[in-house]
This record gives structure tokens, C-alpha cells and sequence, in this order.
């Protein structure tokens, strides 16, 4: 028996149908929207973590000033040991002549004093307008094998020295402070004083 051939009756013979072309978009748009939502939570996760980075450099701040303003003639050498154990760096290295300002009023007032924060912000720099045309912006930190990296923060404090028959004197502190992050620990490695 001699085989049919096969007859063109007008059949439709479409290799994709509009069922198939929309489940392939459909696909296309999921696999989007799911690398674009894990695009999305990484990039608020990395914020969430700078913003919890940030809060500890600026606790690390906060505490290392609050020790330099209620230094007292009672315990000025305790409070130096422990000002000078959070240092690095150049700090570190000249922490005598950098602090000596500091404990010279403390020996010389013989005052009580009581210290208290008043602000602590983290200072970034976007645009450097002092820079030089042609020279990169000098950023004031450690070198990479000692630091991870050094934040600038800008703490605000106010101190009240009583001593005795004289009439309270407060100072007013506005510090900028580097803090580097060395080997994991947070610690001071640059004190300015601002005007």
C-alpha cells in the first residue's frame, strides 16, 4: 500500500503562539523584576550597614571627647592615659604637645569640671573647593596599611569649670576629630580645634 502524502489543508503551523510569546514575556519581566528587587535590598542592605558604621564612629567620638572635657586636676593623668590609649597615628605619635593646651587649662584653672556633648555629626566632603587645579584633595587620614579607613566628625560640647570663690566659666568645644577604623577598633587619629 502506497504511503499518503501529506495534504495542505490550510493548517496553521506556527512555531509560537500568542500564548507562548506572552509567557515568554512574562518571564522575561519576572526574572527582571527579581534581579531589580535584589538590585534594590543590596543596595539598602550596604546603606543599612554604612549608616550602623557611621553610628559607631560617631559614638567612638562622642565617648573619646567626652573624657577631654570633664578632665579635672583630680584625675587629668588617668584621663591622659586613657585619651592617649585611643590614639593612632600622627595623634598618637604627638599626643604630648597636641594635648598639652588641654592639660595646661585643666592645671592651671584647679577647677571641677562638668562636660556634656552637645552635638556629634559625620562630616563628608563632596566637592573639596580649596583644591588646587591639578592637585588631588588631601584627605586627612592613615595610610591604608594601618587604617581601613578614617571618618571626619565634628562634635560639639559644652563644659562648665567651677573653682573655688570664682564665678563658673563654660567653654565651648567644637572639635573636628578623625576616627580610623585600625585592625577592627575604632580609634581617634587626628584633633583639631575650630573656631
Amino acid at each position: 500500500m502506497p504511503e499518503a502524502e501529506p495534504t495542505d489543508d490550510g493548517a496553521d503551523e506556527r512555531t509560537f503562539t500568542g500564548y507562548g510569546v506572552a509567557s515568554a514575556v512574562l518571564g522575561v519581566v519576572a526574572v527582571a523584576a527579581v534581579v531589580l528587587g535584589a538590585l534594590i535590598w543590596s543596595g539598602h542592605h550596604d546603606a543599612a550597614d554604612e549608616r550602623a558604621y557611621q553610628s559607631k564612629v560617631m559614638s567612638a567620638a562622642a565617648n573619646w571627647t567626652t573624657v577631654l572635657i570633664n578632665m579635672n586636676v583630680d584625675n587629668v593623668d588617668a584621663s591622659l592615659a586613657k585619651l592617649h590609649d585611643g590614639t593612632a597615628g600622627q595623634l598618637n605619635s604627638d599626643f604630648e604637645a597636641a594635648i598639652k593646651p588641654y592639660r595646661e587649662v585643666v592645671r592651671t584653672l584647679q577647677a571641677r569640671t562638668t562636660g556634656q556633648i552637645e552635638s556629634v555629626s559625620f562630616e563628608a566632603v563632596h566637592h573639596d573647593l580649596n583644591v588646587q587645579p591639578g592637585k588631588a584633595p588631601q584627605a586627612p587620614a592613615l595610610p591604608p596599611e594601618l587604617a581601613e579607613r578614617t571618618d571626619s566628625v565634628l562634635v560639639v560640647a559644652t563644659s562648665v569649670s567651677e573653682n573655688s570663690g570664682n564665678k563658673p566659666t563654660t567653654v565651648r568645644w567644637n572639635l573636628r576629630l578623625g576616627v580610623s577604623d585600625v585592625d577592627g577598633k575604632l580609634m581617634i587619629s587626628r584633633l583639631e580645634s575650630l573656631r
